[in-house]
This record gives structure tokens, sequence and C-alpha cells, in this order.
């Protein structure tokens, strides 16, 4: 179901809240610009409200089937272009907004390729703008989460609640002024990370630390729903954190964008092929310290340089099959 909506088309209050509207070529406007809608009408108005609606339409169609189903839901927000319905703006006056720190110098060691350059400087944003645009992600995800708890009781309705799996997760992460960079792509920690949360029946809520990436749900899944695993897929089933949240899964994890991401729980390197970044994870989680140019970290950048290649040589580099974040 392609569920539509009218997106900046919708009447209420529009904002450009970028002086590049533009971005950082031409073209690119119209899907990476900070467009703002406080919209008038309710959820019903947008894709997303429509969305959720038919989710639990279908939920209450099957509850009698026999058989199991699968169901995918979708939402578009909290991407661009940041439009929901104005009482989820409401919550978050500008006056209250609070942006990440600026730290003095932090882009000074961040190899300038097209991900990084998304900066608040590029994108000419003044003050009000940044809070203007973290202000309208708060509301787009608040728009979304008021969606998932009205799939929920869909599911507690139809009496389909105690033997339904539930997982939430997102295609990748964002960047909301952090290193005083903007949106995805970046490999950075708040761009590459994801929430995944996963509930099944019978199993008591904790929370895991192990690294995972979002190749490991089809297997888990499977596991989890009594389906054979084949064998040639590269993801790992994480189920066994369900049941022991200490167990851990990877002692690794690998992402894609402009550059590749090895991520172990110590230590996170940012390969860009030529420059670098690597980051002690324990001890300076924000990233604010590359440490490529020290002497003193060379053995570890070199044990990680390592570990990348043999990741890519076992995964196979004509079968790469990892998210372009």
């Amino acid at each position: 179901y392609n569920s539509k909506g009218p997106e900046t088309k919708v009447p209420g209050l529009a904002e450009q809240l970028s002086n590049n509207p533009g971005g950082l070529k031409k073209g690119t406007g119209s899907s990476q610009s900070f467009n703002v809608v406080e919209a008038e009408g309710d959820d019903l108005v947008h894709s997303d409200g429509k969305t959720a609606q038919k989710a639990v339409e279908l939920l209450h169609k099957y509850k009698d089937m026999e058989k199991p189903f699968f169901l995918a839901v979708g939402f578009v927000r909290p991407h661009v272009p940041l439009v929901a319905p104005k009482k989820y703006f409401a919550p978050y006056p500008l006056g209250k907004i609070v942006l990440p720190p600026k730290i003095p110098g932090d882009q000074d060691d961040i190899p300038q390729n097209s991900a990084n350059k998304r900066t608040t400087a590029n994108y000419k944003m003044d003050l009000n703008q940044q809070k203007g645009t973290l202000r309208a992600y708060y509301a787009s995800v608040s728009f979304v989460d008021a969606l998932v708890g009205k799939i929920l009781t869909g599911l507690e309705t139809t009496g389909q609640r105690d033997d339904t799996i539930v997982i939430f997760t997102s295609d990748h992460g964002y960047h909301l002024g952090e290193h005083d960079m903007w949106q995805k792509v970046s490999i950075h920690e708040e761009s590459a990370k994801v929430p995944l949360i996963i509930c099944v029946p019978g199993k008591k809520p904790a929370v895991c630390h192990s690294l995972s990436e979002l190749i490991d749900l089809y297997p888990t899944v499977s596991n989890l729903c009594g389906l054979k695993i084949p064998g040639n897929i590269q993801g790992k089933d994480i189920s066994g954190m369900l049941d022991d949240p200490a167990v851990k899964v990877r002692d690794a994890a690998l992402s894609s964008g402009k550059g590749r991401l090895l991520r172990t729980e110590k230590w996170a390197l940012l390969d860009y092929g030529k420059k670098v970044e690597l980051y002690d994870m324990e001890n300076d989680p924000k990233q604010y310290d590359n440490l490529f140019g020290d002497s003193n970290y060379a053995e570890v950048l070199s044990d990680m340089k390592a570990k990348l290649k043999a990741k890519l040589n076992e995964i196979g580099k004509n079968d790469l099959n990892l998210n372009k974040l």
C-alpha cells in the first residue's frame, strides 16, 4: 500500500530553515533541505497517519487467520521534509531547545568529504534555524511515536499482542548539530547508529550492549519463527540476547557510507581510503579527538585496518551487501 500525502503542500506554518536550500550541490535541495511545516489538520492528512490506519485495518482483517502473517510498516518521518501536525510541535517551544555542544576546532581533524561537509556553516544556518530544525525533528519523532502506539493498540484490541513479535528499527541515524554537522551519510556514531527494539512474547525486557548489524534481523526473525536459517547469509542470529542480555554476538560491526566504519566496543575506525579517523569509544564516546595522527596509537590503527581488511575479504568485495547510508 502506497500511502500518499501532501508533504510540504499541506496548509500550515511553513519555514525553510537553511539559507542554502540547494545543499552542497545543484539539484539536492528538494530531498536534503530543512523544509518544515507545522501542519493544520489531524494525523490522517499525512501519509504516515494513513499508513498507521491501514496497518490497524490489516490487523483486524487478518486477526482470525490460522496461518501466521508478516506485516512491514514503514514511516516517512522523521525524514525531511519535517512535516507533522502542529500539535506535535507544541511540547517543544523554540526557547527551550538545547543544541549539542560546539567544541572549538571539532571539525579540524575530520576529513572534508561530501558527507562531512554538511555543516552549519555550509548550510548557512543561524542559531534559530538550528534550534528550529531540532524542534521540527522532535515533533516528527513524536508524530511517529504516536502512530506506533496506535498500531500497538491495534494489536491489543485484536487479541494478537501476546503472540506477535514486534521489531522497531531504522535505516540510519542522523546528525542534529553534533560536530556542527547535519543529516545522514556520515559514518560518525550519530549517523551510523540506529535504534533496534525487539519485543518477543514471553521474553523479559532488558538492554543488550552487544554490537550487531541490520543484516542480523533476517536470521534472528527466522529462528524466532521456527524457520530454517539459510547457510549462505552474512547476518548472525542475535536471539540469544533475548534470554541473556550479556550475550555477545559480534566483536565488530561494519557500516558503509561515504567511507567504511569498523566499530568495536573499544574503537571506531572511519576509513575513507587515504584519510582516516580513529576514536577511543570508551574514553571519547562523542568522537571529539581523532587519534589518527598520534604515534601512541599507531599499533591500534594498524590492527583496526587489518581487521577491516579481513572483514571485507570475509564477506567478499563482490558481495558487499551493506546499506548505503
